[in-house]
């Protein structure tokens, strides 16, 4: 690979998976609102949520190769979290598309409903991103626009224990689904961040 390649499949991996998050978090407030139908509204959710896993993933590697040797511990367990993340996520929206929807599928384990296996699948994925940007972050340099990495990366780990009551708690509600929206700024925020991290590289 011609030196320096990683540094830029990193910035367009990132960018990706950064316009990705912002479709994928603007069709959920259209859902919620009811402005879009809950069908078409699933469509758009799972097709932007695919589009962030393995864009990420391949940012997270990218990140690994360019940080120094005293880092890498944590860039690596970052990787193998994003792995695990974009696994279980992948797996679950490509069912949800492919199967579920097209054929109007009702099974409450085939859908993504409250405490369902694709459900509870989902939210594993979702725990697994919140550990990778969470390991991400001691990799980022205390200095200049890597600061903002790592408070970005470290405020989207932080979430995760509301991102898994959301997914876990017994009662479902749209009030505790709000309680985790601050996941927008952090996730979609990181994934600039690290587009912008590549780009001054």
């Amino acid at each position: 690979m011609k030196r320096g390649a990683h540094l830029t499949v990193g910035f367009w991996a990132a960018l990706t998976a950064f316009v990705a998050a912002v479709g994928y978090s603007a069709s959920q407030v259209l859902q919620v609102l009811g402005i879009v139908s809950f069908s078409f509204g699933a469509v758009l959710i799972f097709g932007f949520s695919l589009f962030i896993a393995t864009p990420l993933l391949i940012a997270l590697l990218a990140f690994h190769h360019s940080v120094s040797n005293e880092k890498k511990f944590w860039s690596h367990a970052a990787v193998v979290f994003a792995a695990m993340y974009a696994t279980y996520v992948t797996l679950v929206y490509v069912v949800q598309l492919t199967a579920v929807i097209p054929y109007g599928v009702t099974n409450p384990v085939l859908t993504v409903t409250p405490h369902s296996l694709f459900w509870t699948v989902d939210g594993l994925g979702y725990i697994f991103l919140g550990m990778a940007t969470l390991f991400a972050f001691p990799a980022f340099e205390n200095r200049g626009l890597q600061r903002w990495n790592r408070l970005f990366f470290l405020a989207n780990g932080l979430i995760t224990p509301i991102i898994a009551a959301v997914y876990f708690y017994p009662a479902y509600s749209i009030v505790l689904l709000l309680a985790g929206s601050p996941w927008i700024v952090t996730a979609c925020g990181s994934m600039l961040l690290l587009a912008l991290y590549f780009k001054n590289r």
